[in-house]
């Protein structure tokens, strides 16, 4: 009999506390004043969430995925503060490749994105090119030829620095932090030599927008992967970091799905802070069968398509 298929569901949620200072207990006693984002619908979920607060409008990017072409979008949905009243959705991002992970940001006046888009093979800087962050444009690579995901950018001592990982084989994605650095926004962008700075399952994989603390010192949120892919979330502290040195250790902070969810318990893979509030995603495992329907469905398609191809050039 064939093994049923293990299908991950993401839901994203706002919780209304600012990053700093939550812990375990905190995120527990806030889990019945979390504000959800509506359902994805069938054989779809959302995931990956950055926001940004602007009037009585809080605007939440997320990685729109559809199982059933196994393709991601990035969706923008708009939360109206004063109702906590989801008041619009639309898709302002979508290539023929993959995309995930919306970094979005604001520097010198101008709204920017960084998603995730290996299949590119790059890392790429979006702008937004209206005030209604609807449309927006590619501006250039930051890093070139390299299968970069999840890059978090922050500006420290005087320098833009980047934290990202590389897709590779044997989940080299979920081991693995790397570090670049930069003068200015656009670059030029240079690797750290001493890359990656650290290889564990357990907390290496950028996890949401890093952030100073109290004392100066950088806090990277980071997935543990440990138990499964996204499974909980970890924190690390740079004590130091300049192209010269990084110095960094694991902080004992270990958040899990169930803190937060009663049917989604069995991950939690970003954790990105947002002013007065922390956006999250929680994870659920379905293993129903008609996955696989949905896979021989899209493979049976992609075959015709391909048929139909070298049909037309012999015609041709």
């Amino acid at each position: 009999m064939l093994k049923r298929p293990r299908t991950d569901f993401w839901r994203v949620g706002i919780v209304p506390a600012p990053i700093h200072g939550l812990d375990r207990p905190a995120l527990a006693a806030l889990q019945p004043h979390t504000v959800w984002l509506p359902d994805a619908g069938a054989w779809r979920y959302l995931a990956d969430p950055f926001g940004l607060l602007r009037g009585d409008t809080l605007h939440v990017f997320v990685e729109a995925f559809d199982y059933r072409s196994k393709h991601a979008v990035i969706e923008r949905h708009d939360l109206d503060m004063a109702e906590l009243r989801w008041r619009r959705k639309r898709t302002v991002l979508a290539r023929p490749f993959h995309l995930s992970y919306p970094f979005v940001f604001e520097d010198e006046g101008q709204t920017y994105m960084v998603p995730e888009s290996h299949q590119a093979n790059e890392i790429a800087l979006y702008r937004a090119t209206d005030a209604s962050l609807d449309h927006w444009e590619r501006e250039c690579a930051l890093l070139s030829d390299l299968p970069g995901a999840d890059a978090s950018l922050l500006q420290h001592e005087g320098r833009w620095w980047m934290f990202y990982t590389l897709v590779g084989p044997n989940g080299r994605d979920q081991r693995e932090l790397h570090l670049a650095h930069a003068p200015s926004l656009k670059g030029p962008w240079q690797p750290l030599e001493q890359n990656p700075v650290r290889v564990d399952l357990a907390g290496a994989r950028p996890a949401g927008r890093p952030f100073h603390d109290d004392n100066g010192s950088v806090l990277l949120p980071v997935q543990d992967s440990s138990t499964g892919y996204g499974g909980a979330v970890r924190m690390l502290r740079f004590m130091r970091l300049s192209p010269s040195q990084v110095l960094l250790q694991p902080t004992p902070l270990h958040l899990t799905g169930e803190l937060l969810s009663t049917d989604h318990v069995q991950g939690l893979h970003t954790f990105s802070a947002c002013g007065p509030f922390t956006l999250v995603d929680v994870k659920r495992v379905d293993h129903s069968r008609q996955k696989q329907w949905l896979d021989l469905k899209r493979r049976a398609r992609r075959l015709r398509g391909q048929l139909a191809g070298l049909l037309g050039l012999r015609a041709a």
